[in-house]
């Protein structure tokens, strides 16, 4: 029982809490704060940055939101950074609720709204360019709230955060939210390096706990089990004891799929192993009902009391056919008094839209599955559409969404399910397994806080799945944080232009990914050390009493690798001449091939000129119509024979396969006596004797008469000495990464220094440093991938005499990025003003590209035409649906690209000494392509 003293204390301590600016913070919220969330806010309090990394879901925005009352309290301001326009537009609605409309401003690039408000949503990039530009926007500005942090690992965009961090102004605090990483504490000790004291909190726990299953047939059986004392107490010994077991039904399923490889070693989540035939197996017979269809499941799971739920499918289209089968099936998750609801939301949110667009939108598919209670949600869909969907999903009107992996980054939608219908996913080339981060991405959205109990993570059984590798990735809760920054052409323009080459040297020498190089660097020292050690004694294995082993080997690893190339560049010869022979090949030619599935006599009915793989059209003898490959060849080919081909020859008819046959087989009865005279078949190439020839004859003597040469134990020594050759090779590739790593971010600025200045966007001035151009001045406020492409071109004058349609159309090339590489001959273009505005674009690319491998940098992605067509119609005032025919874009991936060809407008006029007509007309462009569902969309995107 505690006295009255430790009772006084214990008062006298919550009186003085209740007195800080944290006490007061907690007085406004309706819900006690977790341990972390209050370690995080003190050390705000304190004074000190903070790094917050969390599970989806922990609560971690509840620092930021501590970091606005702070600068409230302080009557200083506060920016709130997202990495995505709609997680911005989501929190500044949030917050404008909150704190009122009156104190929250939004800024994402094309949209501007109480830009000096005390509180400002705003996209990462729009805080660097503010940072580069030294807006007054800054002024007064104590605490920046990073959101997401973790998207500094981005391959595309991952910089911008860099850029952020380290040039913030030293007074300002900043509090950084990250999802749960692996190398949080490297990460905050990088932060503490650039910005000072950081605190870094980190936690592990979900306040809503998640359950993992895995839904076989009609069964939902649970990946992990527990165990009982005597399973727990066999497992002790075992490598990962400290996981939970594996359900053992869904490892003799597995099993009687695999029985040959009953542990599936080395397989993927998706592997598509054979079945072994036998007899019936009760386990593999669940697994061939496994399809189970989408509106089952989905009232499965409402008969479990598991939905509200996301269905991840990773194909747009995919997410679009689920809800279609759900109207199919006629599935209803609603109630009537919901359906109400949605008409009434669905009438008020679109009642600003023409029929016409409607109708090019799909809507009434759309709001067929609404109605219903499912939807798909994608970037492809009108971002009114996926607004929406998020408000109806949040207020629980919709019960089932079926979404890409988009969803899992950064907007608020949480489920009670989430349903992953496989563990591998597209990226561009081929499928991939997902990876342990991106499962808990992903399987994060199960649980809301506050509404339910346990989350649920649902993962659909397929053949070939192995229950291991879906454990091992939903125990795995933690991926770490690379960081992906590298020096920009605009970036390093900029850091010259406000502290000279010198110190930017400096400054990027501080960013995370030299942080994060040098700190590999002492690893990778530790290993060279080691293995050097290993190198003596595999060295003194080697050592031979008869001479020099060393000098041996080199002699057998010399002769062995000219030997190897002979055999390759006599391969690579006789494939060049079989395609030469090939492309000399004319109509009527008989000839002997000599191997593959056309093995035989063929007459040439259609030649083939390609200059690398050419396949002329043949007839063989039995009458099949087919092509002949330098694969089918091992070397030159020379006609046999020659018959004439007969006019209008067409190989279609059964009858003119078989009459043109035949008329070969009688000249190869007429050639075949000479054939034979001569000795058989024409094949042929001359291998010659060549220098390297001569120098595998060279090296075969001097091993022969080398003193190791008769040693008894050579192979013993040579078995060694290739084991120190291998090891000796690796090391001094370790030393070579160590002397790259070393300074890499500065040598990447030096080389993208030396591209601006062959193109004079910097230039030496009389004291001898280092200066931006006018034209450097243009370019310092261009941003994008393409940002020196676009003002190499506006130099050239390629925007000169285009219109309003003209410059929004050609402005696309410099921001489109297809979703697959387009194989289509080039577009025309609509005016002649923009066929020359491209073609003196794709001149400069190929200019700039050129320089660029000179210099080893990345070049520079290849302007894009697919869009221009459409977004010249566009501003021209087309329908939507005219302005989308022809393309295999939509809706939803116009409105982005629009708004992102309105953005880079907005940068061409506000580019330094721009031509006032360019300037008028790109002001004019955006209001042309701002228009119909683009204007809809200025909240959404």
């Amino acid at each position: 029982m505690s006295s009255h003293a430790d009772r006084f204390m214990a008062a006298k301590a919550r009186a003085a809490h209740a007195n800080t600016e944290l006490g007061a913070f907690e007085q406004l919220l309706d819900f006690e704060l977790d341990p972390f969330q209050i370690e995080g806010c003190r050390a705000l309090e304190r004074g000190h940055g903070v790094l917050v990394a969390a599970p989806t879901g922990a609560g971690k925005t509840v620092v930021g939101e501590f970091a606005i009352h702070l600068a409230l309290a302080q009557g200083r301001k506060a920016f709130y950074t997202t990495p995505i326009k709609a997680l911005s537009n989501q929190k500044f609605h949030e917050f404008s609720r909150r704190w009122g409309s009156h104190r929250v401003g939004l800024l994402t690039g094309d949209t501007s709204v109480n830009s000096e408000a005390e509180i400002v949503v705003m996209t990462t990039e729009v805080l660097r360019n503010m940072l580069y530009a030294d807006s007054a926007t800054l002024t007064n500005l104590g605490y920046v709230v990073m959101d997401e942090v973790h998207y500094l690992a981005d391959r595309f965009r991952g910089a911008v955060w860099e850029e952020v961090i380290i040039h913030l102004p030293d007074h300002v605090q900043l509090a950084s939210l990250s999802a749960t990483v692996s190398n949080a504490e490297e990460f905050g000790a990088w932060l503490h390096q650039v910005r000072g004291h950081t605190d870094v909190v980190v936690s592990e726990h979900r306040p809503v706990p998640l359950w993992q299953h895995v839904q076989v047939g009609p069964q939902l059986l649970d990946l992990f089990v527990d165990d009982t004392v005597e399973e727990a107490a066999e497992r002790q010994s075992e490598p990962g004891a400290d996981e939970p077991a594996v359900n053992p039904e869904l490892l003799r399923l597995f099993r009687a799929q695999h029985p040959r490889g009953g542990r599936g070693g080395g397989r993927g989540p998706n592997h598509r192993g054979r079945r072994r035939r036998g007899p019936h197996r009760p386990e593999a017979h669940v697994a061939r009902q496994d399809r189970i269809s989408r509106p089952h499941l989905l009232r499965r799971l409402d008969a479990e009391a598991l939905l509200p739920a996301i269905t991840f499918i990773f194909s747009r289209a995919g997410c679009d056919a689920a809800v279609a089968q759900c109207v199919a099936a006629d599935l209803w998750l609603t109630t009537p008094e919901e359906q109400k609801t949605i008409r009434a939301y669905v009438a008020e949110a679109t009642s600003h839209m023409s029929t016409a667009d409607l109708a090019a939108l799909n809507y009434h598919d759309w709001y067929d599955g609404l109605i219903r209670g499912a939807s798909a949600h994608h970037a492809g869909m009108l971002p009114v559409f996926k607004e929406v969907v998020e408000q109806l999903f949040a207020q629980g009107l919709v019960k089932a969404v079926f979404a890409t992996e988009t969803l899992a980054l950064g907007i608020n939608m949480p489920a009670r399910s989430v349903v992953l219908e496989r563990l591998d996913k597209f990226n561009g080339e081929s499928r991939v397994d997902i990876t342990p981060g991106e499962y808990t991405q992903l399987t994060g959205r199960a649980g809301r806080r506050g509404i339910d109990v346990e989350g649920h993570a649902v993962v659909l059984w397929r053949d070939g799945m192995n229950p291991q590798t879906v454990a091992g990735l939903a125990s795995k809760r933690t991926y770490p944080l690379n960081s992906s920054f590298s020096p920009t052409y605009n970036m390093s323009t900029n850091l010259i232009a406000r502290y000279g080459a010198q110190r930017s040297r400096s400054i990027l020498e501080t960013s995370f990914a030299q942080f994060q190089a040098d700190r590999s660097v002492v690893g990778i020292a530790k290993r060279v050390r080691s293995q050097e050690k290993t190198l003596e004694a595999y060295r003194d294995a080697m050592a031979c009493p008869l001479g020099d082993f060393t000098e041996y080997a080199k002699l057998r690893r010399e002769l062995n690798g000219l030997e190897k190339s002979a055999t390759k560049s006599r391969s690579a010869r006789q494939r060049n001449d079989a395609a030469v022979s090939l492309q000399d090949l004319l109509p009527g030619d008989v000839i002997d091939i000599p191997q593959g599935r056309n093995a035989g006599y063929a007459v040439v009915v259609k030649a083939d000129e390609h200059p690398f793989d050419p396949r002329p059209h043949i007839l063989t003898l039995d009458g099949k119509l087919r092509r002949v490959g330098v694969n089918d060849l091992d070397g030159s080919l020379e006609p046999e024979s020659k018959v004439k081909i007969p006019k209008r020859y067409s190989g279609r008819s059964p009858q003119e396969r078989k009459d043109l046959a035949a008329t070969v087989r009688a000249a190869l009865r007429e050639h075949r006596p000479a054939r034979e005279r001569s000795g058989g078949h024409t094949i042929r190439f001359d291998r010659g004797t060549s220098a390297r020839d001569r120098k595998i004859e060279d090296l075969r003597r001097a091993l022969r008469s080398h003193p190791c040469h008769g040693c008894s134990d050579r192979e013993h020594h040579a078995r060694w000495a290739e084991r120190a050759w291998k090891l000796q090779k690796e090391t001094d590739g370790l030393r070579t990464q160590i002397a790259g790593r070393t300074g890499s971010i500065a040598a990447t600025f030096d080389r993208v220094c030396a591209v601006l200045t062959h193109f004079d966007y910097l230039r030496v001035d009389g004291s001898g440093s280092l200066k931006p151009t006018p034209a450097g001045e243009q370019l310092r406020r261009i941003y994008g991938e393409r940002d020196l492409l676009l003002a190499l071109t506006l130099r050239d004058g390629f925007l000169d005499g285009l219109d309003v349609a003209g410059l929004a159309g050609v402005v696309t090339t410099l921001v489109y990025q297809p979703r697959r590489e387009d194989q289509g001959s080039r577009p025309k273009m609509p005016t002649a003003h923009m066929e020359a505005a491209v073609q003196t674009l794709i001149h400069n690319w190929s200019v700039l590209t050129d320089v660029e491998a000179q210099h080893r940098l990345p070049q520079t992605a290849q302007p894009e035409l697919a869009l221009v067509d459409a977004m010249y119609r566009w501003a021209r005032g087309a329908s939507l649906t005219k302005t989308l025919t022809g393309t295999d874009l939509a809706a939803g991936d116009f409105v982005r690209w629009a708004k992102q060809t309105i953005d880079l407008l907005d940068q061409l006029a506000g580019v330094a000494h721009v031509d006032p007509a360019i300037r008028g007309t790109a002001l004019e462009a955006i209001q042309a392509v701002r228009r119909g569902v683009v204007e809809y969309s200025v909240f959404e995107q």
